[in-house]
């Protein structure tokens, strides 16, 4: 349905149903985001620049319009066709100004949804391509753990890439306004590694800093935006692999 999705062509009940898959599905999200990029630099090849002069032509014929003077000997007929005369001359006036702006505004939105979405793009690739060099290093280590509430752990340790991927399964959502923190834990002082999605069950998280010298991985609950120190218990806390 990414297609479908990236045309804008889906009924309403199957767009509810496809966004919500996004949000948990990563490749699809990606794809989505690679056909609207495709589909909006194809709208702006067809796009049609309107000429330079066209709003000043359209101004200089307003002043050329002949009114007809108030009163005058003109019969009921000819008033009232006269009056929707100005009024369709008015209508198109105004069409033509609407579209020669439309012109010109629909280029730059179609642009900046294009470049819109090729950025969401490219971040997913580089994000999806950090976690695969982490998880396929030759000395990637791991250990994986229960947490609260039936959900599963893993963290995968490279030493020579000196960073560490969390990976959750059968996370449950947090509260409304929270949100998943991930810490490295120093030595019992916990360092900010990033943030969990919170409309994900199951995801891989690169966590965002160094490994360095820490000896493992903490979640908690915080608000959303996350914070500089933890505020809750860990809800778990997983040592790395030797």
């Amino acid at each position: 349905m990414t297609g479908a999705y990236a045309l804008h062509a889906l009924p309403d009940a199957e767009l509810t149903a496809f966004e919500h898959h996004l949000a948990s599905c990563e490749p699809c999200a990606q794809e989505a985001a690679e056909l609207s990029a495709t589909a909006a630099r194809l709208g702006l090849a067809v796009t049609v620049t309107p000429p330079a002069g066209m709003r000043e032509q359209v101004l200089r014929r307003v002043g050329s319009v002949r009114q007809e003077p108030p009163g005058g000997a003109s019969t009921g007929r000819t008033r009232h066709a006269a009056v929707r005369a100005r009024l369709l001359s008015r209508w198109a006036l105004a069409a033509c100004l609407a579209v020669a702006a439309a012109l010109g505004g629909t280029t730059f939105w179609q642009h900046q949804r294009a470049e819109d979405a090729l950025r969401q793009a490219h971040r997913a690739q580089r994000g999806t391509e950090a976690i695969t060099a982490v998880l396929t290093s030759p000395d990637a280590r791991t250990r994986t753990a229960a947490l609260r509430g039936g959900a599963s752990g893993t963290v995968v340790v490279s030493r020579e890439r000196d960073q560490a991927v969390f990976l959750v399964s059968g996370m449950a959502r947090p509260a409304a306004g929270k949100v998943y923190q991930l810490w490295f834990d120093d030595g019992g002082t916990m360092r900010a590694a990033g943030l969990m999605d919170p409309d994900r069950t199951d995801q891989a998280v690169l966590l965002h800093g160094a490994v360095d010298g820490a000896s493992g991985v903490g979640v908690t609950v915080e608000p959303v935006g996350g914070s500089k120190a933890p505020t809750s218990a860990p809800l778990a806390l997983l040592g790395f692999p030797a």
